[in-house]
């Protein structure tokens, strides 16, 4: 089997580099992207490498950036400019392969073996990669080169900005393995202090460690983050234009004011709710599992979920599914943020006449909602609405299709 030559590209401090762009006045100060506190999402989404020196790091609310770095400008986001020079970006990339996976808007992973013919070795199509975007789009790339993209990935991380990182496959074990277990893709803040508890801190700890551990610490995500740190991840690149395997569809919102139990609170489930079945049934999907997203006001999180039987694209079964793991485990908090995601997604099927009278009463459900889909296309949004959407205007504006928006594919397998 011919080696494999992954490149995975990676936009230096995309959204800040792009501002400066658009506004030269702002280079060469330190500089933040940031959302707008009167709409609770007062946080630096994207930071310059002035500001990231002073210790501003993406996630900080704005105080405590202000307070690391008090000549720090903020600037709000614009993301029809960011998503425009995406484009322009893939644009680039696809004059070297069609196998371009993009990952978010600002990072992509190319499979370039079968352009080595053409373009020389992965460093060199790395390098004229850096160089063509750095002339043409004026902003800079970190480009990782690897057999696999997960170790790709890790490539383009570890030196910034503007550079290309080789991590071969004779001597990865090398470089990879004494690196933090936190810096391999898959590895969240939560994962990592799991896996710190029982003494591993390092990727090449992760990759010594016993499978059956790690799997019954993580179930199938522990299978596959071993795999990845022995170097066996081998999932293909997306041709261009190809959408991967949909596993979840999701929506979260910030609130405009800490909520509690109460028709506010109902309000914005039913608001994720509507908008998570309504793209389940724009892609004629259902959903086995419920799971929700709590943040409360000390920005301390939960996360839990719940089965569905039978599965449903109803708007009104993942309220009420939701509402109830609320009651459950999140009643008396006050909630900053809450996360509404459907998972273990199936085709939509409708049940037959010998089956159950709940599968009946759900496919009723969804039968009457993509109706009521059918009237908003027509006729607006507003044309028919919950009552409850009339207790608060300024909530019921809420649109989390555009706030935070959730399509989550395995981008490894």
């Amino acid at each position: 089997m011919v080696p494999r030559t992954i490149l995975h590209c990676d936009c230096n401090n995309f959204y800040a580099s792009v501002e400066q762009l658009y506004h030269p006045a702002l280079r060469g100060r330190p500089l933040a992207v940031a959302g707008d506190p009167e709409q609770r999402h007062g946080i630096v989404l994207a930071k310059n490498e002035l500001a990231k020196r002073c210790g501003v790091r993406t996630g900080h609310p704005l105080w405590l950036a202000r307070q690391l770095c008090p000549d720090l400008l903020f600037v709000p986001p614009h993301y029809a400019q960011y998503s425009r020079f995406s484009r322009l970006c893939r644009k680039i990339y696809r004059g070297y392969t069609d196998q371009v996976e993009s990952f978010g808007l600002d990072e992509c992973w190319l499979d370039v073996t079968g352009s080595l013919s053409l373009f020389g070795e992965g460093r060199g199509i790395a390098d004229q990669l850096r160089r063509t975007i750095r002339e043409e789009l004026g902003i800079t790339i970190s480009v990782g080169v690897s057999f696999n993209k997960v170790f790709a990935k890790l490539g383009s991380d570890l030196k910034k900005p503007d550079a290309t990182t080789v991590i071969e496959e004779k001597s990865w074990r090398e470089t990879v393995w004494p690196l933090p277990a936190a810096d391999m893709l898959g590895v969240g803040p939560a994962t990592d202090r799991l896996l710190k508890r029982y003494g591993i801190r390092t990727i090449g700890q992760l990759a010594q460690a016993p499978s059956q551990t790690l799997h019954s610490l993580l179930g199938k995500n522990g299978d596959l983050l071993w795999s990845c740190a022995n170097g066996l991840e081998s999932s293909p690149v997306s041709r261009f234009g190809e959408a991967p395997p949909v596993k979840s569809i999701g929506n979260s919102t910030t609130m405009p004011r800490d909520l509690e139990d109460g028709d506010a609170l109902r309000l914005i489930l039913y608001i994720l709710a509507e908008s998570v079945a309504e793209r389940l049934r724009e892609q004629d999907l259902q959903c086995r599992t419920v799971q929700v997203f709590f943040r409360s006001s000390d920005l301390s999180w939960m996360e839990r979920q719940a089965g569905l039987d039978p599965p449903s694209c109803s708007s009104q079964t993942l309220f009420e599914a939701s509402y109830r793991l609320y009651k459950e485990h999140g009643a008396g908090c006050a909630l900053r943020s809450i996360g509404l995601r459907a998972c273990g997604l199936q085709h939509w099927a409708a049940p037959q006449t010998t089956l159950l009278k709940e599968a009946q009463h759900s496919h009723n459900r969804d039968a009457a909602e993509r109706a009521v889909d059918q009237i908003r296309r027509r006729f607006g949004r507003n044309a028919i609405r919950r009552g409850i959407m009339l207790t608060d205007e300024a909530l019921s504006a809420l649109d989390p299709r555009t706030d935070h928006p959730e399509r989550i594919a395995g981008s490894v397998s």
